[in-house]
């Protein structure tokens, strides 16, 4: 099986921490020229000093300027882009719909959903010109289940699904494969604030809520950033030439979200 990334140049948006940093240090390792963009400069130089080799830059999604900036100094440098790794998002606020403020809401929309946009947007010309390739989208497993308390970010996770869906069909004669993967509960410092942020809002203590969440992931347990990697790496190399239009859970069978 071909899974290597050997010279391909690759886009990871936020792709300096978490789950970024997992997919960044995965395609590197297959041999893939990486550069990764993020919001924090200590996340970057981090990045950095972990990864060997990598480009950065200092970018935000959610603003359109930046993102032109970035894409024009990738056209400068390289001419060309095989992958676009489409993972820059944010948890938005929990809270009940009545009292989620409008700004947590477009915050969250800025750039779950629309920074997506825009980044394929500027590398979609650069894909075509190296032939085609392939683009990956990070939704979660709220974009196919309903999220109690959290409905900016699911609404934006569903989003992120019709984008992958409608870029597939619109972009396969063009050699272009476009996916979506679906995490679930994500080990890592996200995740616990997440788990903290929803135990005060129902009112119980952490290891409270950490249980009950996992009571609805059939194999009780959470992934590991590098699951979300690995199954990046297998879509994006020859191995997973022929997968496109595809919503890939990576989340132990998440049953339910509550």
């Amino acid at each position: 099986m071909d899974t290597s990334m050997k010279d391909q140049r690759v886009v990871v948006t936020a792709g300096a921490q978490g789950i970024g940093l997992a997919i960044t240090e995965t395609l590197a390792a297959a041999g893939a020229q990486v550069h990764v963009c993020d919001i924090r400069p200590e996340f970057l130089e981090q990045a950095s000093a972990k990864v060997a080799g990598i480009s950065t830059s200092l970018t935000d999604v959610s603003d359109p300027a930046q993102v032109a900036t970035m894409f024009d100094e990738l056209r400068a440098r390289w001419g060309k882009l095989d992958v676009l790794v489409n993972n820059a998002g944010i948890a938005g606020p929990t809270a009940p719909v009545e009292d989620t403020a409008i700004e947590d809401w477009n915050q969250t929309i800025a750039v779950n959903l629309s920074g997506t946009f825009l980044c394929t947007r500027a590398a979609v010309p650069l894909i075509k010109a190296a032939g085609g390739g392939s683009i990956v989208n990070i939704s979660s497993v709220a974009g196919r289940l309903g999220f109690a308390l959290r409905t900016p970010y699911s609404a934006s996770k569903y989003g992120v699904i019709g984008l992958t869906e409608s870029w597939a069909i619109e972009l396969g004669p063009s050699n272009i494969r476009v996916n979506a993967i679906l995490p679930g509960v994500v080990a890592g410092d996200r995740q616990e604030r997440v788990i903290a942020a929803k135990a005060a809002a129902y009112g119980i203590d952490h290891e409270e809520m950490r249980e009950r969440v996992l009571s609805k992931v059939s194999l009780r347990r959470m992934v590991s950033p590098y699951d979300i990697a690995n199954q990046i790496l297998f879509i994006c190399s020859p191995a997973g030439q022929n997968i496109s239009g595809r919503s890939l859970s990576v989340c132990g069978n998440v049953e339910v979200l509550g």
